[in-house]
């Protein structure tokens, strides 16, 4: 992306927050989210209840589902505006669990995961969500998601095969921070290495659109189209060695970047 298309792309997003529709949309969906949010936390501990005793889960299940219902709802609060498209996740979710890594553009990428179809997923992230996000922490904690920053690799990999061996997923974002031009940044190693160590399949899930809906450092929200797409699954026998993982890092990243292209392209034309 040259500079003047980013400066272009900033033009018109700043023409576009004064049209009606992006107007309405702040009106609404900055409302219906600090509500959703309040009443989440207010009715957490009937939920926790009600969840215990309906399933017999324990907490950090009850937890993630919890929280992928409040996905879910906020799908549904901003689909007025964002139009939310998945494809190829038939049939990726039928098999035992693995690890799921995703790119990062925005704050709201974490909660497009909603339109997955399963909950029990443990997010890893690095320390600033615990830090920053104090009205989220405790549910973070409660849920069993990992610091990796904090808590180091040793931990962080015996935490992971926990979560593995009772067929929990996974899920990564490798660049470990947003992208400030959309294009993918430098990808860590830590989901990479955790697949070849746990032997167990990397699916790379795509996402588009959350970038418009709203970048890092911007909080006016434009109406979007968000797309998820599940690429194959990834075997990590097939990069063996010392450099496995460096390898297995370098193949997925280009198959993503190709896919996030391939996207942008459709919803452009």
């Amino acid at each position: 992306m040259s500079a003047g298309e980013t400066t272009g792309g900033a033009v018109m997003a700043a023409a576009e927050r004064y049209r009606p529709r992006a107007i309405l949309m702040n009106l609404f969906a900055w409302p219906a989210l600090v509500v959703w949010t309040l009443v989440g936390i207010v009715l957490s501990p009937f939920l926790y209840l009600g969840w215990k005793v309906v399933t017999g889960w324990d907490v950090g299940r009850i937890t993630r589902h919890l929280i992928w219902v409040y996905g879910r709802v906020w799908l549904l609060l901003f689909a007025p505006f964002v139009h939310f498209r998945r494809e190829g996740l038939d049939g990726i979710f039928d098999a035992p669990p693995g690890i799921l890594i995703v790119n990062h553009l925005s704050f709201f990428d974490t909660y497009c995961m909603g339109l997955l179809p399963i909950h029990d997923i443990n997010f890893v992230v690095r320390a600033w969500p615990f830090r920053k996000l104090f009205f989220y922490t405790a549910f973070m904690r409660n849920a069993g998601y990992l610091d990796i920053e904090s808590d180091g690799w040793d931990d962080s990999a015996a935490i992971c095969r926990e979560v593995m061996a009772r067929n929990g997923w996974l899920i990564f974002f490798p660049e470990g921070h947003r992208s400030r031009d959309g294009q993918l940044q430098h990808f860590y190693s830590g989901a990479f290495r955790t697949a070849i160590e746990l032997e167990v399949p990397l699916i790379p899930l795509c996402i588009t659109g959350t970038d418009r809906l709203m970048p890092p450092g911007r909080h006016w929200l434009l109406p979007s189209r968000v797309r998820l797409r599940a690429l194959a699954p990834v075997d990590p026998r097939n990069f063996a060695g010392d450099t496995g993982h460096r390898e297995m890092r370098k193949h997925v990243k280009a198959l993503m970047a190709k896919n996030i292209d391939e996207m942008r392209s459709c919803d452009a034309g």
